[in-house]
């Protein structure tokens, strides 16, 4: 059955009327939302969704934030909303759709990424994490670098090397990873903000029954790119409103600093902001393309775009504002819930939008996705496509 959006809209309406949400506890009432198929409406009827076109979203979105509801704090779970719902979704079996879709999405349950390694992060391939089988479990023993959230994770989703006899693409498995199991540690890695958002995991012996694993034993390369095809979207998919983000700042700069602009600066924040606005129509348009189908590579363009335009207009934004710009607002080492680049100084967003190239999948990475897998161009030539991983050389 089609549900349009005056249904979504009076389903809302009946829902607010049997749960007000200022009577009612925050997470009681995300759960019942949850349950009435109202948090994620494009998924299927008892998964948090009502099968419903994935472009009506931001219609029931809007109806909760209207009525002040309480959202799920999608800033504090960004992976686990972003990358491990829909794979769970996609790769997942009934019985780990039910167990772990509905306390992601309310927030009682944080998720992170274990992919990248240090010998193995644009080329995720080549990873060396290994899962023995043990029985009904699998034991796990490696190292993860650059995890986003692993200080405050319960589960994360895991890519590990089951089969060293394969070659590197057909010898993974994906897993669900409990953070909180004997052998996994954590620890934190101070960026150049000087701030600690990712982490470095070791994985020591950790078990980790069969009955998390996603998708077949062999099948994890083909599950890991479903995920990073979400990642893409998540991170290059947002469409913010026009002249919102970063370009939002640097124009409010320029108008508020009307002593500092020359002719060549004019020029440039001209040029960033058509940029900007290219690359947010772009992003409306995958969302629309995602409606009627599953992320494709042509994400990876828009992260790309993201990613260069944002070291570009901190850029202008620092050399702009001059000396009061290099202010540096703070430099105590912490572990933040999350990053807001808006809240920030300029300083800490120049220096925090290096990242963005490096992050979701590096820019060279990706310039290769488009150009193989959009534009149909010849692939780089391969050595190692069709050799055991345990003979490539390390």
């Amino acid at each position: 059955m089609t549900v349009d959006a005056d249904e979504l809209r009076g389903k809302v309406t009946e829902f607010l009327a049997a749960n007000d949400p200022a009577q009612m506890d925050r997470l009681e009432f995300l759960r019942a939302r949850f349950d009435a198929g109202l948090a994620w409406v494009h998924f299927p009827a008892g998964l948090g969704g009502l099968g419903a076109a994935r472009e009506l979203q931001p219609v029931v979105d809007a109806a909760f934030v209207e009525a002040g509801a309480p959202d799920n704090k999608p800033q504090l779970n960004v992976i686990g909303l972003g990358m491990a719902a829909p794979t769970i979704l996609r790769f997942g079996n009934d019985e780990q759709r039910r167990r772990y879709l509905r306390p992601l999405w309310t927030g009682e349950e944080i998720w992170c990424q274990l992919f990248s390694e240090p010998g193995a992060g644009s080329d995720l391939a080549a990873l060396s994490t290994r899962a023995v089988r043990d029985g009904d479990e699998w034991v796990v023993d490696g190292q993860k670098v650059w995890t986003s959230l692993a200080h405050q994770a319960r589960w994360a989703i895991l890519v590990a090397r089951s089969d060293p006899d394969q070659p590197k693409h057909k010898g993974l498995s994906y897993f669900i990873c409990d953070m909180t199991a004997p052998g996994v540690e954590v620890r934190p890695l101070r960026q150049i903000t000087g701030e600690a958002e990712f982490n470095e995991v070791f994985l020591t012996g950790v078990r980790i029954p069969d009955a998390q694993r996603l998708g077949e034993v062999g099948q994890g390369w083909q599950v890991a790119l479903g995920t990073l095809m979400n990642e893409r979207v998540a991170i290059g998919g947002r469409a913010p409103a026009r002249e919102g983000g970063m370009i939002g700042l640097a124009a409010q700069a320029w108008r508020e600093h009307p002593e500092k602009r020359t002719h060549g600066l004019h020029d440039r924040l001209l040029r960033l902001w058509v940029e900007t606005e290219a690359t947010r129509l772009t992003s409306i348009r995958l969302r629309q393309q995602l409606a009627v189908g599953e992320p494709g590579p042509e994400g990876s363009a828009v992260k790309v775009a993201y990613s260069e335009q944002n070291q570009a207009i901190t850029g202008f934004e620092l050399e702009f504002l001059g000396e009061p710009g290099l202010a540096y607002d703070d430099w105590t080492f912490r572990q933040p819930e999350y990053t807001d680049f808006v809240k920030r100084g300029p300083g800490f967003r120049y220096l925090r939008a290096k990242g963005n190239s490096i992050e979701g999948g590096t820019t060279e990475i990706l310039r290769n996705i488009i150009a193989e897998r959009v534009l149909g161009l010849p692939p780089e030539i391969r050595t190692d496509k069709d050799r055991p991983w345990k003979e490539l050389p390390r």
